[in-house]
């Protein structure tokens, strides 16, 4: 049986051609679009039926290992080299020297990347603590989790599991933050679930790090656990993957990794595995 694109899920989906996403694409904000530059408009490709082939038919658990099996394929990225790459994978649809930033939803200039107050550095989006594998290459430097954030966000998120509710977190602006746990804004409510679902399908504790896993709890410390799942799938279908997503899931499959985020290209994938 094919693999249709065309399920419920991305029936509203289907006005976006997936695979020339151009460098305007949306990310929360409206501009006009800006000019590609070589290197940042990912390529044109006719389908990816046959990247998913394995999978077909398949649910569950079964769904889940023939993913695993499909997108732990990859070229690896340096934890240096992740400073380039998300200026590509981030860049504002209106402002070709900018990125945007996850929570905050800030246009920042590319060049203001670092260590102060103001500048934006590196989230790890599946905090590297749980699990223990700091910025090793592979699950440390993995871009379909690592995104440009606000230095002082990325550490009042820190190592936190994510819920809802707590109190409003300066810079980012609709994030919200108690002791446990993090909110992040409505726009990319959605892009955290898949990047947090795509890690605990790509590494499954057969390449040297540790089996990541869901749950449905916070206060998961170093366990190598992430929660909730049950709040995590409803922010999957609230926040559909969009414009600005889906163009950052190409350019890593064409340019640096060569893998993609299953949960972008299915959301409904979701369902069928948790």
């Amino acid at each position: 049986m094919r693999i249709s694109r065309l399920t419920p899920w991305a029936a509203g989906l289907a006005a976006v051609a997936l695979f020339a996403v151009p460098a305007a694409a949306s990310a929360g904000q409206q501009g006009t679009a800006a000019p590609r530059t070589p290197g940042d408009a990912p390529a044109a490709a006719a389908s990816y039926d046959a990247y998913y082939a394995p999978a077909e038919g398949k649910t569950g658990a079964a769904l889940k290992a023939a993913l695993h099996d499909i997108i732990k394929t990859q070229s690896k990225v340096t934890y240096d080299g992740v400073w380039n790459a998300l200026k590509a994978t981030d860049q504002d649809p209106a402002n070709p020297n900018n990125v945007i930033l996850l929570y905050s939803g800030r246009s920042q200039s590319k060049s203001t990347n670092g260590g102060g107050a103001n500048d934006w550095n590196r989230e790890h989006v599946w905090a590297k603590s749980h699990g223990d594998f700091g910025t090793a290459t592979g699950p440390g430097t993995d871009l379909h989790h690592l995104r440009p954030e606000d230095v002082t966000v990325n550490s009042t998120r820190g190592n936190k599991d994510f819920d809802k509710g707590g109190s409003p977190v300066s810079e980012a602006p609709g994030s919200l933050t108690d002791a446990d746990s993090f909110e992040p804004r409505d726009a990319v409510k959605g892009d955290v679930a898949r990047m947090l679902l795509y890690m605990a399908v790509r590494y499954e504790g057969g390449d040297g790090f540790a089996n990541l896993e869901m749950n449905d709890k916070v206060n998961n410390g170093s366990a190598p656990l992430f929660g909730r799942i049950s709040l995590l799938k409803q922010w999957n279908q609230m926040d559909p993957p969009d414009a600005f997503e889906q163009r950052r899931n190409q350019v890593i499959f064409d340019v640096y990794q060569h893998n993609r985020n299953p949960f972008i290209d299915h959301p409904e994938w979701v369902n069928s595995i948790w």
